[in-house]
């Protein structure tokens, strides 16, 4: 299983990082200060951090300085995380050595996709299914794509997410701040109304399958994949 290092001082970041990454099969352990890390870092190495730049003992660009002077760890897979307005702190993230950054407040959705590409570009086997299909409707992980019948659909970025996130976790009822904080970075009561926009133009282009999308009535949505049988990945 791959083991991924989270180094965020931010407890509430910090514990919807773990909670995403470990429903998507990710083996996660999440450490707030460097020191913390340094002792996990001695006992197990990962084959990704997730590093934040503003941390309290010493800033992520020193973190990530050692990792890259280290013998035993510096061809360790690094993502920053970093504020959206510091180009500064992405530009010499990037000349240290960071394998990628993604900038605050983030998708989870796009987080995964990210640390996956990282995986894969450094040759690591990133253990998912290529498509999940349910009854007429099949999901294409790595071409981002949703087909109907085997016509591809057009949907938007957050649609896909949307469909993607929901399609994944069969079954479970995601409530709209838990749509809201994976697919666009955020949870706002006054922006819920985003979620059943975009679920409305998704059940406008899944026509007859749209039933799969269940209302959960006073919390959010559920896919319930099982209205045409069981679930088919190749």
């Amino acid at each position: 299983m791959t083991r991924i290092y989270i180094l965020e001082d931010d407890e509430s970041i910090s514990g919807l990082l773990e909670y995403a990454l470990s429903s998507s099969g990710f083996d996660v352990s999440t450490f707030p200060r460097p020191s913390a890390f340094w002792d996990g870092m001695e006992k197990n190495i990962p084959d990704l951090v997730l590093l934040d730049i503003m941390l309290p003992e010493e800033s992520g660009l020193d973190v990530l300085k050692k990792i890259r002077r280290s013998h035993k760890w510096k061809d360790l897979a690094v993502i920053m995380l970093t504020a959206a307005s510091s180009e500064f702190d992405k530009v010499t993230g990037l000349d240290l050595g960071a394998d990628d950054y993604i900038t605050k407040p983030f998708g989870m959705m796009e987080l995964l996709s990210r640390i996956k590409a990282v995986l894969r570009r450094r040759g690591q086997n990133v253990d998912e299914e290529r498509t999940i299909t349910y009854g007429p409707v099949s999901l294409d992980r790595r071409a981002h794509s949703v087909f109907l019948d085997g016509k591809e659909l057009n949907l938007s970025l957050k649609e896909y997410e949307l469909l993607s996130l929901l399609m994944e976790n069969e079954g479970a009822c995601l409530s709209r701040e838990q749509i809201l904080t994976s697919v666009w970075g955020y949870s706002s009561d006054s922006e819920s109304r985003t979620v059943d926009v975009h679920i409305r133009h998704i059940r406008e282009k899944l026509k007859d399958s749209s039933v799969m999308i269940e209302t959960v009535t006073g919390v959010g949505y559920r896919f319930n994949g099982k209205v045409f049988g069981n679930e088919v990945k190749s």
